[in-house]
């Protein structure tokens, strides 16, 4: 195997559970590369949407990902889902906390699409370096920008400036897991105990969701 584990961002479910084009190819992205390894698809969904049930009433989150990844030959116990957080920043820490460290996978492949990439890079390079004892080996591959319009990246990359500027701020002010587990849960709208509404977007931007 080239890696301990290959992890796969989340990033949009539809009705029914269907994956938007450019989450198809995040995965296909990962069943190329993919060797063996255990493969985890992140989050467990995003604000920016309402909550997607199945006909259990039973969230159907990035499990989406998980049932492709099966359709496409990976055996299910080689799929650790990770199906908690709301956002990139949450995904990270949450993969760490609840997978990578425990399981002790330090080389990790990382997937998301073109357009997220800079941000998603850049959250995994700070949050794996707090408090690590034993260092991350970390290396990124980012899929196309499939079946999106241009007026919709053109939304998303302009927010996704916006975003990786704060972030470079958290990560001088955030410097170990405590201080980036106390800001989550007291700071980040996604975490608290009084949680405001999303605030509304284009449905361009939201077609990146």
């Amino acid at each position: 195997m080239n890696y301990d584990a290959i992890l796969i961002l989340g990033g949009g479910v539809r009705e029914g559970g269907e994956l938007p084009d450019y989450m198809k190819c995040r995965f296909d992205l990962a069943l190329t590369r993919q060797s063996g390894e255990p493969i985890v698809p992140m989050s467990a969904r995003t604000i920016h949407r309402p909550t997607i049930l199945d006909s259990f009433g039973r969230l159907i989150a990035e499990v989406a990902g998980a049932r492709y990844l099966i359709d496409h030959g990976i055996r299910p116990e080689r799929i650790f889902c990770e199906n908690t957080a709301f956002d990139t920043i949450g995904t990270v820490y949450y993969s760490r906390v609840q997978i990578t460290d425990p399981l002790g996978w330090r080389r990790l492949l990382i997937i998301t699409s073109q357009f997220h990439m800079p941000r998603t890079e850049a959250i995994f390079r700070w949050i794996c370096s707090l408090d690590a004892p034993v260092p991350y080996h970390l290396e990124f591959a980012a899929s196309p920008n499939v079946g999106l319009s241009e007026a919709a990246l053109v939304a998303r990359i302009a927010r996704e400036q916006a975003s990786l500027r704060t972030v470079e701020q958290l990560r001088r002010r955030l410097t170990s897991m405590r201080a980036l587990a106390e800001w989550l849960f007291t700071q980040h709208k996604a975490y608290t105990a009084v949680r405001e509404p999303p605030a509304p977007h284009t449905d361009d931007l939201l077609d990146t969701y």
